[in-house]
């Protein structure tokens, strides 16, 4: 019998019994971690006690969310492996992160990024980032994951769209309340290694259907010229290579280094090696994701040319590929990218909210058994917020796939440009920071409207074109213009009474070694691993 139904999966009683036991098993590890953490107040760094194994799981499972699983499959399907560099280069940020800016943030001994740049550079741009980042995390972490895995969750089993928005977010609040950041990075762990192995498994059965591997070497996918399915650098196109390598550095600077969500898990670690042996080991997890996500993309070209809507090049595959019983594995892996994204932006967001809000404006001298009850709290309100916020975006019904990455692309350059300055240059002052924050954040957010919206575009011969360069360029072109205001400003303005200078980087090291000279053997291999794989891809005849 087809499985297949009016666009839907109909799951089997294996497929049941197997996804009830992907819950069973996900609610119990979440349990079990709580219960570990009752006693204990810390409900947003775990203690600072977890190990590299799961600070690198869960760095993995945080950035794999649904958006991330569904549009990976298809651009395989329409571009082939070019998408790869989004991962394969993604090391670099995860090097800078561990070896350049975590002996920052541990030697500052701060527990949120907002509260960093108060160290650095005093109460303004604190209260600035606060606000930013609660934005941030609330629409795109939150309310848009929540959003896009209930969505995917109706095409694949055709429930009501707001029961699969309610059981979602139940779910990954349940445990976040109890357990905070501890249950949160544990079952990250747990849903990594689950979407790991299934997306291996879907990938693995998929290429056993293909007989002729001369056809698949010189297969030519939709969007792409003839000879560049498996290059990694396409001269020109919809992604050419210059774009990517100017304006991919500035997402990464504030996604991977700056944002709550993903330094939170590196700031639980016990000490500076386990953070930085958590990053190395999450740079080496990112060699997998082009060959279990976009490899089953490309084999669907192969084999299924046609599907007209690249979104249900996924939903295809499993219905095709998947025997019995593995279907419900399958859905359990699209609910563990929701899952481990959700709860990491819940998390983050209480966390943000709770010290950098109310522990400031609100209740200074509130205690922490005060502080753990408002973080539980906040979670739960949070969790409400993201349930309206789906809501409201299926009722728009707008390409979300593509406008979530577009909206990164205009909310990242302030950001990285602070963050790098403020980092790795003394003579930066706190003028010159809240300009760059305020007036560039009105600005980029601003042409962000303008390129979205296509504002100013050309009307030629009743077809709508595009002034607008690739929102990579327009995200490079914004960054460096801001790297330069902010160095102008610091140049005419003096450094304020509310400033920190940081020590050098060799001086943070001497206080704090970490993993020394191992971890940049580690990840001179990872480079090396790294480099071989575009060779080969870029030289594939």
């Amino acid at each position: 019998m087809n499985r297949l139904f009016n666009g839907k999966v109909q799951m089997g009683p294996y497929d049941g019994l197997v996804f009830l036991g992907y819950v069973l098993a996900l609610l119990i590890i979440g349990g079990y971690a709580s219960y570990r953490q009752r006693k204990s107040q810390d409900l947003f760094l775990a203690g600072r006690s977890m190990g590299w194994f799961n600070v690198g799981l869960s760095i993995f499972g945080t950035n794999i969310g649904p958006t991330f699983l569904i549009a990976t499959f298809g651009a395989g399907y329409t571009t082939g492996m070019v998408n790869a560099n989004y991962e394969w280069m993604a090391w670099v940020f995860l090097m800078l992160l561990g070896m350049a800016f975590v002996p920052f943030y541990m030697l500052t001994g701060i527990s949120t990024m907002p509260e960093f740049l108060r160290r650095r550079f005093g109460p303004s741009c604190y209260s600035f980032y606060a606000i930013y980042s609660l934005f941030g995390t609330v629409v795109l972490w939150i309310g848009g994951t929540l959003f896009a895995g209930a969505d995917i969750l109706v095409q694949l089993l055709g429930w009501d769209f707001m029961t699969c928005v309610w059981l979602l977010a139940i779910v990954a609040a349940s445990f976040t309340v109890a357990g905070g950041l501890m249950a949160v990075m544990v079952t990250d762990s747990f849903q990594s290694i689950l979407m790991i192995a299934g997306a291996a498994m879907l990938a693995i059965l998929a290429g056993l259907h293909v007989k002729d591997l001369d056809t698949l070497r010189h297969l030519v996918v939709s969007d792409t010229p003839a000879g560049y399915t498996w290059r990694l650098l396409h001269p020109s196109g919809p992604s050419p290579w210059y774009a990517f390598v100017l304006g991919y550095p500035v997402l990464s600077l504030w996604f991977w280094c700056s944002d709550q969500t993903i330094v939170q898990r590196v700031l639980g670690a016990r000490d500076l090696r386990q953070g930085q042996a958590g990053t190395l080991f999450c740079g080496f997890l990112k060699i997998l994701p082009p060959f279990i996500f976009l490899l089953p993309g490309i084999l669907c070209a192969a084999l299924h040319p046609g599907i007209e809507d690249d979104k249900d090049v996924f939903l295809f595959m499993v219905n095709t590929y998947m025997p019995r019983g593995l279907v419900g594995l399958m859905v359990a892996v699209v609910v563990a990218a929701v899952i481990s994204t959700l709860d990491s932006g819940l998390n983050s967001f209480s966390t943000v909210f709770t010290l950098d809000i109310y522990k400031r404006w609100i209740s200074p001298l509130a205690s922490e058994r005060q502080t753990k009850i408002v973080g539980q709290f906040v979670t739960c309100a949070a969790a409400l917020m993201a349930v309206g916020i789906a809501y409201y975006l299926n009722t728009v019904q707008s390409n979300l796939f593509n406008l979530f990455q577009s909206i990164i692309g205009y909310l990242a350059p302030p950001i990285s440009a602070v963050f790098l300055l403020g980092v790795f240059w003394r003579r930066a002052t706190a003028k010159a920071a809240i300009v760059t924050l305020l007036l560039g954040s009105i600005i980029s957010v601003g042409i962000g409207i303008c390129d979205i919206k296509d504002i100013f575009a050309k009307d030629i011969d009743g077809r709508v074109v595009d002034i607008w360069p690739h929102f990579l360029l327009l995200s490079f072109y914004l960054f460096v213009s801001l790297l330069v205001l902010m160095v102008l400003v610091s140049l005419s303005t003096g450094h304020s009474q509310t400033e920190t200078a940081l020590p050098s980087l060799r001086q943070a090291y001497a206080q704090n070694p970490g993993l020394g000279r191992r971890g940049l053997v580690g990840w001179a291999i990872l480079g090396c691993i790294m480099v071989c794989l575009y060779l080969f891809f870029q030289l594939v005849p």
